[in-house]
């Protein structure tokens, strides 16, 4: 298969997430009624962020002929709580959803450090190539960056306005990953496997 289009790949990545930002700036004061029911329009808007995101992620799979397992559980976690958000009408399930995928993340890379694997290794799928103890490394810092993002996602939407939880899903945990990863330059490059070794 050949390369995936950057630009597509990274608009399939991004667009849904900030569709739901501008969608959510544009109709957050704003109430509709549906079915005789009330709905804010954080409610509405998760509620269209469903399938679009399970589109763009269906298109995603047909480019690069693939999908991670980070993706799949990231799919589930959108169908389930934003579903329940929908149901129920209730915006906290939709703003849990970060804290479970985050803190699911962390727990299962300290199963597989626990157990002497780096199970990132097996999700990046020979994306980077490490020495073991590059992987261990890298699994522990990533474990525990998780970890902290689950808890400022539930701090953040748990005292915060919404609007705050909004910019900060859409931007700063994005951006808190990019700098997490940038900050690992010098661990990668000391662990990395030449085409020689």
């Amino acid at each position: 298969m050949p390369p995936a289009n950057p630009k597509l790949k990274a608009a399939l990545e991004f667009g849904p997430v900030l569709a739901f930002f501008a969608g959510y700036v544009a109709l957050r004061e704003r109430m509709f009624e549906i079915g005789g029911q009330e709905y804010a329009g954080f409610i509405v808007l998760t509620g269209a962020f469903i399938p679009v995101f399970l589109l763009a992620s269906w298109l995603m799979y047909r480019l690069v002929g693939r999908v991670s397992r980070i993706q799949v559980m990231t799919v589930v976690m959108v169908v389930v709580f934003g579903g329940l958000t929908v149901w129920l009408n209730d915006e906290r399930f939709f703003k849990m959803k970060s804290t479970l995928v985050f803190g699911l993340i962390a727990g299962l890379l300290w199963i597989g450090l626990a157990r002497g694997q780096s199970w990132l290794e097996y999700v990046m799928e020979g994306v980077i190539r490490l020495r073991h103890e590059g992987w261990m490394t890298l699994t522990r810092r990533l474990a525990w960056f998780f970890a902290g993002l689950a808890v400022a996602n539930e701090v953040i939407w748990r005292s915060l306005s919404t609007d705050v939880w909004v910019t900060f899903d859409t931007f700063g945990q994005p951006a808190a990953v990019f700098v997490f990863f940038m900050a690992q330059a010098r661990l990668i490059e000391a662990h990395m496997i030449e085409d020689g070794d």
